[in-house]
Formats: C-alpha cells, structure tokens, sequence
C-alpha cells in the first residue's frame, strides 16, 4: 500500500460513515424519535394506569385524550414539528369515541388495532406492486422523492425489504393482539399493548437503517433541480451577452483575437 493509498481509503470509511448517520438522523425525523415514541406511548399508559386502579371508562378515556392535547400545546409553544402529536391526538380521540358508544373500555384499542393492521397490509401490498411505502414516507426526507423508482435500484431493493420488514412486524403484533380483545380483559389487554408499542417499532427502525445503510446513496434531486436552474440561468445570461468575454474582439467585422 501506498502513502498514497490509505487517505483515498480513509476517505471511503468517513464518507461511509456519513452516509450512515444521516440515514440513521433521517429515520429519526421521519418516526418521530424519542419524543415520538413518549408522545405514542403516554396516552395509552395513563389510560390502562387509571383503568386498573379504579375501573372508570371515562375517567381513564379523558385523561388519556388531555394527556395528548397537552402534548400537542407544547410541542406548538416549542414550536416544533406537531404531526406525531397530531396523530396521537387523533387516534386517541377515536378510541375515545368508540369506548364511550359501546360502553366497553377494550374498544379505546379498537380503533389503533384496526389501524396496525390496516398499515401492516399497507406496507406489504404497495411493495409487492412495486412502490415501497417505506420509500414513499422516506423519499421526501433523503431528498430523493420517487427517484429510487427508476434511478436507483438498489436503494429500490432496500426499501423494499424495509417495507416487508414493517408490514410482518406489524402483522406479528396483531396476531398476538386481536386474540387478546376477545379472549383478555382489558387491564390485560392494555399493559400487553402498552408493552408492545416500543420493542416492535425500534425493530422496524433498526431493520430499516440496516437495509438502507448498505444501499447505495440516494439522488438528491432538488440539487439536481437547482443545479438544472442555474445552468439555464447562465446559459440565458451568455446568450444575451453577459458572459464573461473570451479574449476575442471585433474590429471591422472581423474578429482579431488578442495574443
């Protein structure tokens, strides 16, 4: 090996581990991070805490629904990104709703069981006709929109064993817990629940980050577009004559290059 050799290797490494760190910073803001996971995991804590102590539907269920709008408020006064604690907000409300028309608590998880499922099949129906949901909530983060389409094949391929990856992790979850609404009372039910929030999901995640740490770099196509721009701008600015000159003038009609 040569003196020379071992920076152009070192490079590789560095640029490697870039690569895998912005994809690991990529997934963080895409699912929401730590924050996130407290945000998915508190309300449905509080309400099988509330539940298990004293048994009142209500109690539990609006303290559970407080419990998300408070979270919202703060994430709006730190003004920081609120889709994570929108959607808790939304799904809790539904599960609300629905404990309180049928009168039955293990109706609260209804609505995000139905939800899981419905993502699971999402995740492995949009892959097997060739559009990855993994890449479609992905894509816009790496910058890299639907360019993975038809450009780039292997980070394809990545997300779409990404994509499987999720969508059985989630059918998994589901099998253990659709049995448990029928056959399970709720406390049991809602710690089970509350206990597979975090595991499945930081298994997605780390799968993903697997996946796509190995493929190749995604093509950033908004520089891409503004590289396409400015090229046109100078193309526009050396039609009209604003380009830099060449050294060559005209005299007579005939053009004299200066020496």
């Amino acid at each position: 090996m040569t003196s020379l050799d071992k920076p152009t290797e070192d490079t590789t490494a560095d640029a490697g581990h870039d690569s895998r760190a912005v994809t690991e910073a990529a997934l963080f803001e895409a699912f929401g991070g730590m924050r996130g996971m407290i945000e998915t995991v508190l309300p449905g804590l509080l309400f099988v805490t509330i539940y298990t102590i004293n048994k009142n539907l209500h109690m539990s269920a609006l303290a559970a629904l407080a419990v998300s709008v408070v979270l919202v408020v703060v994430r709006l006064a730190t003004r920081d990104t609120v889709k994570h604690a929108f959607s808790g907000v939304f799904g809790v409300a539904f599960g609300v709703v629905f404990a309180m028309m049928t009168g039955n608590a293990k109706d609260f998880y209804l609505p995000g069981m139905i939800y899981t499922l419905g993502l699971a099949l999402a995740y492995i129906i949009t892959t097997l006709c060739g559009v990855p949901l993994i890449g479609l909530i992905l894509g816009p983060v790496f910058k890299e929109n639907l360019s993975w389409r038809t450009r780039n094949p292997g980070r394809k391929k990545a997300y779409s064993k990404a994509s499987y990856a999720w969508g059985l992790i989630l059918l998994a979850k589901c099998a253990i817990l659709f049995p448990l609404y029928w056959w399970a009372d709720t406390t049991q039910l809602g710690w089970v629940l509350v206990a597979l929030k975090i595991p499945p999901f930081l298994l997605a995640v780390w799968l993903t980050w697997v996946f796509l740490a190995k493929a190749p770099a995604p093509i950033d196509v908004f520089a891409e577009m503004e590289a396409a721009e400015a090229a046109e701008r100078a193309e526009e600015e050396r039609r009209a004559g604003t380009a830099p000159e060449t050294g060559e003038t005209t005299t007579g009609g005939r053009h004299r290059r200066d020496v």
